[in-house]
């Protein structure tokens, strides 16, 4: 490993916030959160490429993504910016870095790791992938720690309805599946379902048996907006939550293997109308 390459170990998939699909500390987030919200966004990112980087090698991921941790705690000053800037963020709003360093626990784990055997394994990557961005919004707008098992849930939601719509796109590009092989087993599915053109009826009782779960799990989300006591906060969430459910409504009637299945201005719209009901 080169000192050219240390001084910077970030990666640049090119991926920024606009292609998420939920809004990334909006200008409906008071000015003074959303550069707290993007220098951890940034991070997040940064973190993600190393570990999603189809040239680098395992070893060559978690060395990367170990000076990111170094930069971030303070253990060193160089080597990643993103660390750096968000370690300076943190400093100012007292937030925890453990929002971030789980981060990095999930992005290890996909540098080295590319099948699930469980469900309750796959939530176990999703407590470390998902649930931390929630909290750290949380705790950056000084909310109460009781918001915390609705945020849980409904950041667990999202994760695992990226992990449906890009079930192809992994597998392809990064040989990695997602989709718990006991419950591919279960219904007679396989990874390699994934490479045909079209979902077979087994994998549809896979996605629908995951949509199941998502469902549940934005139920267990829904009383998050009303909780939360900072109105604009309110409404951020309120409209992620509305997308949430009109994605997890495609995937149950649109096939995510011929096609990726993405959310629409309607779906937008119709989230954002709904959120008016917590401007009160």
């Amino acid at each position: 490993m080169s000192d050219t390459v240390l001084d910077n170990v970030e990666t640049w998939s090119g991926k920024g916030r606009g292609d998420e699909n939920f809004p990334v500390g909006s200008k409906l987030i008071a000015a003074k959160f959303r550069d707290p919200i993007h220098r951890y966004y940034t991070f997040a990112r940064n973190a993600d490429d190393v570990a999603d980087s189809p040239t680098l090698s395992p070893r060559d991921k978690l060395m990367r993504l170990g000076v990111m941790e170094d930069v971030l705690l303070g253990r060193r000053s160089t080597g990643s910016p993103s660390a750096l800037a968000l370690r300076e963020s943190l400093a100012k709003t007292g937030v925890t870095p453990k929002h971030a360093t789980d981060l990095l626990v999930a992005f290890r784990q996909d540098a080295v790791k590319s099948r699930y055997a469980t469900i309750d394994e796959l939530y176990s990557y999703c407590h470390y992938s998902a649930v931390p961005v929630g909290r750290y919004v949380l705790d950056l707008h000084g909310e109460n720690h009781t918001c915390y098992s609705p945020s849980d849930a409904l950041c667990t939601s999202l994760q695992i309805l990226n992990h449906i719509q890009d079930c192809v796109k992994d597998l392809k590009e990064l040989d990695r599946c997602y989709l718990p092989q006991a419950v591919l087993d279960h219904f007679g599915a396989t990874v390699d379902d994934l490479r045909r053109p079209a979902e077979t009826p087994a994998m549809r009782r896979v996605f629908v048996t995951l949509l199941d779960r998502v469902d549940r799990m934005n139920h267990a989300a829904s009383e998050l907006p009303e909780i939360v006591r900072n109105r604009r906060l309110r409404i951020e969430i309120g409209i992620i939550h509305g997308l949430s459910q009109r994605l997890a409504r495609r995937l149950v009637y649109n096939d995510p293997i011929s096609t990726r299945v993405k959310l629409r201005k309607s779906d937008a719209v119709i989230a954002i109308l709904k959120s008016a009901y917590y401007l009160v």
